[in-house]
């Protein structure tokens, strides 16, 4: 059994291998080998934060014998600034520290294989889904990036485009000009490339090939008006884009499903549901199962419609199947929207990482023997 840190996974896992494991995951769940529980979360109140929440996350998912279950522990807020920017944030213990933990398991014997930080993988892991659909739906000689955006998953959506594409010159939007600035510069040093700051979101569409949203967002960034004939829009959560967004594209993908198809009106306070509240789409959350009294409740953000419109159109899949066209010319404008399959990816993308650190010894040895009982559970 193995303790993987975070160090660890940066050490051995590259982007190029986390796209090619996404693309043979994705490809054995058309063929019925692999299989994924999407994402679902539940939430209670938070003593100590007056207008918070607190939440916790499960994702599963299984591919060439590795079943991992990703899990989160997190206090949430959904502030506000004084500009209108509304975001979600999270914290465990405390603010600038996290709580986010994959345990894998071998289907063959059920044994425990590892345990990991899941902050390198999961950046990276969704950066591969984005490469997948820029390598799949963008134009070839696709070169320019608009970034709206300047964090993590901007750093990993960069480099993965870079794989697939001979990305040269980008352009980077972040409300706050000290992140694009930061991120400008370190993106030039580490890849080689142009990176210019932009003082307003439009700027970052003009005259660009592929343009990507990685906020936090609860409010749409993608803005139909901006976009221009043959871009392809990539974006991280379902807050990111809205209707206008989406009609201006002529071919649209989603990566997978982003939550369980539930039944919301029936647990929804209805007579004889035993109390059993459970909510879609509330902040970043395809599901929510919620507790809490009706004040509490109120802390909640409303329910985010974005999801609607975004789970009703053809997968990937479908796409790499066959059955629906990707793009046809090079001035359609192609949108993917990257989540869904979120568990399958940390089997896929983890999995591999375990491997690696079993074949390289790395990772920090714990007793096999103190997660088996005698006891028949």
């Amino acid at each position: 059994m193995l303790f993987i840190h975070n160090d660890v996974v940066d050490q051995v896992l590259t982007m190029e291998d986390a796209i090619g494991c996404l693309e043979r995951a994705f490809r054995q769940l058309v063929e019925g080998t692999a299989t994924h529980r999407p994402r679902c979360d539940m939430y209670a109140p938070s003593k100590t934060v007056d207008d918070g929440y607190y939440r916790w996350g499960t994702m599963e998912g299984y591919n060439d014998g590795i079943f991992a279950i990703r899990m989160k522990s997190d206090v949430m807020t959904w502030p506000q600034d004084e500009n209108g920017n509304w975001t979600e944030e999270k914290y465990c213990v405390e603010p600038g520290t996290w709580c986010g933990l994959i345990m894998f398991f071998s289907t063959d014997n059920g044994e425990p294989l590892a345990l990991m930080n899941d902050g390198i993988i999961q950046h990276v892991r969704v950066g591969a889904g984005a490469g997948l659909g820029v390598k799949e739906l963008s134009r070839e000689d696709s070169e320019t990036v608009g970034m709206l955006g300047s964090g993590g998953m901007a750093r990993t959506f960069l480099q993965a485009f870079n794989c697939v594409r001979n990305i040269r010159k980008v352009k980077v939007y972040s409300p706050t000009k000290a992140n694009r600035e930061a991120y400008a510069e370190e993106m030039r040093l580490r890849m080689n490339l142009e990176v210019i700051p932009v003082d307003e979101p439009y700027k970052a569409y003009e005259d660009v090939d592929i343009v990507s949203s990685c906020t936090d967002t609860m409010a749409p960034t993608i803005v139909g008006d901006w976009l221009q004939p043959g871009q392809h829009v990539t974006i991280v959560n379902a807050f990111e884009i809205a209707q206008d967004g989406l009609d201006a594209c002529d071919v649209k993908i989603r990566q997978g499903i982003q939550g369980l198809k539930i039944l919301e009106d029936i647990y929804d306070g209805v007579e004889g549901s035993d109390g059993i509240t459970v909510k879609a789409s509330r902040g970043h959350s395809p599901v929510a199962f919620i507790a809490g009294t009706e004040e509490e409740r109120k802390r909640l953000p409303e329910r985010n419609s974005s999801r609607d419109i975004v789970n009703v159109f053809p997968s990937y899949g479908d796409l790499i199947s066959g059955k629906v066209p990707g793009r046809t010319s090079d001035e359609q404008i192609t949108f993917y929207q990257n989540s869904g399959m979120q568990g399958l990816q940390f089997s896929a993308v983890g999995g591999h990482v375990v491997r690696l650190c079993q074949e390289r010894g790395l990772g920090r040895s714990l007793p096999r023997e103190w997660f088996l009982q005698d006891i028949r559970d």
